[in-house]
């Protein structure tokens, strides 16, 4: 029997990424055996991925990027607005130490990464379904990275919306060198189904969209490479992989989301993440669901194991 996706709403905001992975592999355990007898032995999938040099300023993948996520207006969205911003960035210092010891030759960058516009379950006033952020809550997030020495992701829920009508909203902030932009395919509803109904898909076009309108802003800026997160639990969630273009101006993180015990965490980056190779490789780790049902959180080590291991490590 599947478990069901589970939404939570608090402050009229649907909660981000509270989906069990376990989902994920009960629909398909017995058909992945008989398959595997029958069918012939594919080359495996190159990683590193052969892709563009990395520019000057480019965070990855000299570094690995570790982030607490959520809203400051809602304690249900993850850690960063779970407790208060002092214990929260002191709690934050402990888990890149952490990193630093498990990984001495990759150096950490702290980052904060906010839920900027959020999907909800209200249509709103056009119907969109999805809450923005307004300036003030950017700034003060903005303003408690710039204090531990962190950088920025701004992400976007789109609901109803586009992905093509968001991300310009968020311009001002994305000019500065320290902001960086995640996009959650979960919450894009192509078919007028409001979110948390079922999970929502970008496709590579969405995607090189998204790209090329960092990769202008860097140029017009002369910034540094932008990081790109996309969140990624499902095979639907992303379609067209192989189509989305490398540029050196935008790092593409496609990063591992959905909860559950170690191995089937596992299971979901080897299907969704290794299998599909983009450019670079994130991990999600959730405080509270992944110890759910009596399971462990993996550590920095049981990460660093994986293949590739990620350079983005993102705790909720």
């Amino acid at each position: 029997m599947l478990v069901r996706h589970t939404w939570v709403f608090c402050f009229a905001l649907l909660a981000a990424h509270s989906t069990p992975v376990q989902a994920l592999h009960a629909q398909s355990a017995d058909s992945t055996v008989a398959d595997s007898a029958a069918a012939p032995v594919a080359a495996g999938p190159v990683w590193p991925v052969p892709g563009p040099a990395p520019l000057p300023g480019a965070l990855l993948p000299a570094k690995r990027i570790v982030a607490y996520y959520g809203n400051p207006n809602s304690k249900q969205m993850g850690i960063l607005g779970e407790i208060p911003s002092d214990q929260m960035l002191a709690r934050l210092e402990r888990e890149a130490k952490a990193w630093r010891e498990a990984d001495p030759a990759t150096p950490v960058q702290k980052a904060l990464h906010l839920v900027t516009i959020v999907a909800q379950a209200d249509k709103g006033r056009d119907g969109k379904y999805r809450a923005k952020m307004n300036d003030e809550v950017i700034e003060r997030v903005y303003g408690w990275a710039q204090s531990a020495n962190a950088v920025t992701f701004l992400d976007i829920q789109v609901g109803l919306s586009t992905i093509q009508d968001e991300v310009p909203r968020l311009e001002k902030f994305l000019q500065r060198p320290d902001v960086h932009l995640g996009i959650d395919p979960e919450f894009a509803m192509k078919n007028g189904v409001a979110p948390g109904k079922r999970v929502g898909s970008y496709d590579a076009d969405d995607i090189n969209d998204v790209i090329d309108y960092l990769a202008a802003l860097v140029t017009k800026h002369n910034l540094p490479p932008k990081v790109l997160v996309i969140h990624r639990f499902t095979q639907r969630m992303v379609t067209g992989y192989d189509r989305i273009k490398l540029d050196p101006r935008v790092q593409v993180v496609m990063h591992m989301d959905g909860w559950g015990a170690p191995r089937l965490k596992r299971d979901t980056y080897r299907a969704y993440i290794y299998k599909e190779p983009v450019q670079f490789t994130g991990f999600k780790i959730f405080y509270k669901n992944d110890t759910r049902r009596g399971s462990t959180l993996m550590t920095p080590g049981d990460l660093i194991g994986l293949t590739p291991a990620p350079l983005y490590i993102q705790y909720q």
